[in-house]
């Protein structure tokens, strides 16, 4: 293991559910000292009374992370972060023209802009110190269009060029931090409740407990990239039709029809949770 999670403090963003509260746990149990934040302060509290409970070590706080005082302040009090998760995120599932002004501009006020707000509180002294990793939490949303998610999947492809844009200049300036995007598909987190797939062999509604463990692997190995399932990395091949031919397969293999019967987690629009997709 190149970075070994024992020893190492976590933060991680929308940690008080589904993914996040998964690898609070998970890092906890690898032995790292976890932060969780999270708009719901009774949520986060929850996950940081589990690690404690279990003898890991864990603080938590209510932060949101879509206000950059907010942010700026929280982090005072956290103090040096060696593995910082932005994982928080919110979808709305909802055509163009159904969605409401309000919900497009909370999309990428809680998934692109605290990438910038919460890295930067961070990340000088992951470089002051020559070591460090920021994960970006993006999506397969993030490679290709769907329907039924202009804001989400355009946030997800900011998120995916923040976060190689960010490996660019931390490997350009030689200072040992790494900058981890994640993206995998569907996961039954409740998230996206609702969703379907039409070939679950090759896109399947992913369990969250394996999908963790992937993402703490890949934390651990010092990867730079994590796509699942593997079959979504056959989008930059796919990419090379033409449009009418590229929408053909999209649709043969139903990722424009996924989100039809979409209903998305009830307390959504109050918390940030965690990502499913």
């Amino acid at each position: 293991m190149r970075n070994a999670l024992r020893g190492q403090t976590l933060l991680v963003t929308g940690g008080g559910s589904g993914l996040g509260r998964l690898m609070a746990l998970g890092a906890a149990t690898r032995g790292a000292r976890v932060i969780i934040w999270d708009l719901n302060a009774d949520a986060a509290a929850s996950v940081r009374d589990e690690i404690l409970a279990q003898g890991g070590r864990a603080l938590s706080d209510a932060v949101d992370v879509s206000d950059k005082n907010a942010v700026a302040a929280a982090a005072l009090g956290a103090g040096s972060v060696d593995v910082l998760v932005n994982n928080a995120g919110v979808v709305t599932g909802r055509n163009l023209m159904d969605a409401s002004d309000e919900q497009i501009e909370r999309t990428f006020a809680v998934n692109v802009l605290p990438l910038y707000w919460v890295t930067r509180a961070f990340l000088g002294g992951m470089i002051e110190r020559g070591r460090g990793t920021v994960v970006t939490v993006a999506s397969a949303a993030g490679l290709v269009g769907v329907a039924k998610q202009t804001d989400y999947s355009a946030s997800k492809w900011a998120a995916i060029g923040f976060a190689e844009s960010l490996r660019a200049e931390m490997a350009k300036e030689h200072t040992g931090v790494t900058s981890l995007v994640v993206c995998p598909y569907y996961i039954a987190t409740g998230m996206f409740e609702g969703v379907q797939t039409k070939f679950p062999l090759l896109l399947p509604i992913m369990k969250p407990e394996p999908v963790v463990e992937k993402f703490l692997n890949a934390i651990e190995a010092g990867r730079e990239q994590l796509i699942m399932p593997p079959f979504v990395r056959v989008m930059p091949i796919v990419r090379m039709l033409p449009p009418k031919a590229f929408d053909a397969v999209i649709n043969f293999f139903g990722i424009n029809s996924g989100m039809d019967h979409f209903v998305g987690r009830a307390t959504a629009p109050k918390s940030e949770a965690p990502r499913g997709s």
